[in-house]
């Protein structure tokens, strides 16, 4: 039975005649957000509901339409910040199924985000490093475990970047998916799970060492070589694509750092 939600009217309260559905009650305990609010302020609003314990990770959550009402904003806004959270490994999207919360990410999340806030140059520099090799190592591995419907899927991520070059956030956010599906691919969860925590702490940096409209077609490239060379399943040839995709994405965020090392952004 779900919960009865009721309305009240000065000291009278109005309950509806049949109980509310469980998609009702978690979409009016998520509450409003202001008319306009950027698609962070909306994940950050979903991020705090699902991590507030009232919610069970695997819970499936409400339509993105219902969402969208309960927000008091557009579908559009809902859907951009889904996939946030998916990136983040917050939510699972089921196509034909729906959107479900993840237990472990959605966990770890919140002192993921505070490590992110932390972190110094040096701790980001090391962190970058360990990225690399989980993804040289990720990439090995689904090359022989890579099916032939998450390799199309890649080929649209590459179709996305490639239409939104001048878009840095739908870039990224194309960038972010081809590199999850990839770990996915690789068939192991802890790898996967790390990967998403390390991504997740670097994405600040990321979306700056894209800026330009010059740096975003040279990672184009670097990910259509990996792409190309998954399409082989040769492991040889998806790491050396990986590794070289890794040094250039390495050295562009440790020049992102020394920039805000200058600027006194970080320590």
């Amino acid at each position: 039975m779900g919960r009865l939600v009721g309305i009240s009217v000065g000291s009278v309260t109005f309950v509806p005649a049949y109980p509310a559905s469980p998609s009702d009650a978690m979409s009016a305990a998520i509450g409003r957000v202001e008319t306009g609010s950027a698609v962070s302020a909306v994940a950050k609003r979903l991020l705090d509901y699902f991590t507030s314990g009232d919610i069970e990770p695997g819970t499936r959550l409400p339509a993105e339409r219902q969402l969208a009402t309960s927000l008091g904003i557009g579908r559009s806004a809902v859907r951009e910040a889904l996939a946030a959270l998916e990136i983040l490994g917050v939510v699972d999207v089921r196509p034909g199924s729906g959107t479900y919360l993840r237990g472990s990410a959605s966990e770890l999340l919140p002192e993921t985000l505070n490590w992110g806030l932390m972190l110094a140059a040096p701790r980001t520099k090391e962190l970058i490093a360990v990225r690399s090799q989980l993804e040289i190592f990720a990439a090995r591995l689904a090359a022989t475990t890579i099916s032939d419907a998450q390799l199309r899927q890649l080929g649209n991520h590459i179709e996305a970047m490639r239409s939104n070059i001048g878009d840095r956030t739908r870039f990224i956010e194309a960038d972010l998916k081809f590199h999850l599906q990839i770990a996915q691919a690789a068939e192991n969860q802890v790898l996967l799970d790390l990967l998403q925590s390390i991504r997740s702490l670097l994405r600040v940096w990321v979306e700056r060492g894209l800026a330009k409209e010059e740096e975003a077609q040279l990672a184009l490239d670097e990910h259509s070589l990996v792409y190309e060379a998954l399409l082989t399943r040769d492991p040889d040839a998806v790491e050396a694509a990986m590794r070289a995709h890794m040094m250039t994405a390495g050295h562009r965020l440790e020049l992102t750092l020394s920039a805000a090392a200058a600027n006194q952004e970080i320590l």
